[in-house]
């Protein structure tokens, strides 16, 4: 029976992961939030990983503060990166693999096609050079590594785009969504589901990937989806904008190319309207 070691258990990715873990009986999960396992503690991972052996560790933990990494670049960094670098060298040391979750934004945005895990990165923010440190760390000190970078992820828990403007549609509040970006909003149940496929397959295919799910939106777009798929379009008056204010900058365009995945692993690639609809399901 594999042993799985997951951090970050209470954020939206830990939650969809313990869900899909109760149907699997040749797994034995090990849940850990921060009081538990702290990434930006170094003799907290240690003394974790001394108490029983993992087969695989899945970091579904990070500084995930976009705008206040800006203010906070130490923090960031010091979860995103040096904690990252920790847990690469606890992988190694006892002959765990690591399934770390990065970012589409370590990319500047300049591509007007999906990226593939060979573009250039160039992050422009804090939060995004911190996950891509973190990444860098891995591939230098863990040799068995799988690396997803995803976006735009959302679920059924926890704080995330779906649940605010079902908020503010409940709230009967005016709406202004950016058209700025362009990017694929990711259901975190179907990346948990991406993640257990490959432990499930005992995939050797180490490496980095693109996951998310298929097509593009804006976020106003999103926003317009989410109005629409819960009959709330005519309730809520929403408008789009070019220009949304942020502190922390964020690429103008964003979207993964899935190719790489698809070919090494047998798991469908779902658009991401219907992936909204079965979160929908899920909050009803």
């Amino acid at each position: 029976m594999k042993n799985i070691l997951v951090t970050g258990a209470n954020g939206q990715l830990g939650k969809c992961l313990l869900d899909l873990s109760r149907n699997i009986s040749t797994t034995h999960f090990v849940f850990t939030d921060r009081a538990l396992l702290d990434l930006g503690n170094p003799g907290s991972i240690e003394a974790f990983f001394l108490r029983e052996h993992f087969d695989y560790c899945i970091n579904a933990g990070a500084y995930t503060n976009v705008e206040r990494a800006e203010s906070e670049p130490e923090q960031a960094y010091q979860i995103n990166a040096e904690g990252v670098r920790c847990l690469a060298e606890q992988c190694v040391l006892h002959e765990t693999v690591l399934i770390h979750i990065s970012t589409d934004y370590v990319f500047d945005g300049l591509k007007t096609s999906p990226y593939e895990e060979t573009d250039t990165v160039g992050p422009l923010n804090v939060y995004g050079a911190s996950k891509l440190k973190g990444e860098e760390y891995i591939r230098t000190i863990c040799k068995k590594h799988f690396i997803l970078r995803t976006s735009w992820l959302y679920s059924q828990y926890g704080h995330n785009f779906l649940r605010s403007i079902l908020k503010f549609a409940d709230e009967k509040k005016d709406l202004r969504i950016t058209t700025e970006q362009i990017g694929t909003p990711t259901n975190a149940n179907d990346l948990a589901g991406a993640i257990l496929q490959i432990i499930l397959a005992d995939s050797r295919k180490f490496g980095l990937y693109h996951f998310s799910n298929d097509g593009k939106a804006t976020w106003y777009d999103f926003a317009k989806e989410i109005l629409s798929q819960t009959q709330r379009l005519e309730e809520v008056k929403l408008a789009e904008t070019d220009y949304y204010p942020t502190f922390a900058k964020r690429p103008p365009y964003s979207v993964l190319s899935k190719n790489k995945f698809s070919r090494s692993f047998d798991y469908p690639i779902v658009p991401w309207e219907k992936a909204l609809t079965t979160v929908i399901k899920k909050l009803n």
